[in-house]
């Protein structure tokens, strides 16, 4: 068993179509369907919910003052690349 803290249960409905492959899953792994929602959550974490935890984190370097102006940026490079061309 993993030594990470586990939370408070928590209740949620599911479709029931979704909670009969959970099922399934778990049954051909052996496993709890806890342990195919956790996997299935942490893939979710990784991909999608990783890009929508980013994508705040830059409109809020942006509302900070944090970000560049596009027009600048693209100025630079083909400054850089005329400089290289030379």
């Amino acid at each position: 068993m993993s030594d990470r803290e586990l939370s408070d249960p928590i209740t949620m409905r599911l479709p029931t179509d979704l909670l009969s492959e959970i099922e399934e899953i778990a049954k051909i792994c052996n496993r709890s369907r806890s342990w195919v929602f956790v996997r299935a959550v942490k893939s979710y974490l990784a991909a999608e919910g990783r890009e929508i935890i980013e994508l705040a984190e830059a409109k809020r370097d942006i509302e900070n003052g944090l970000g560049q102006n596009l027009d600048d940026v693209i100025d630079e490079v083909e400054a850089i690349i005329k400089g290289a061309a030379a």
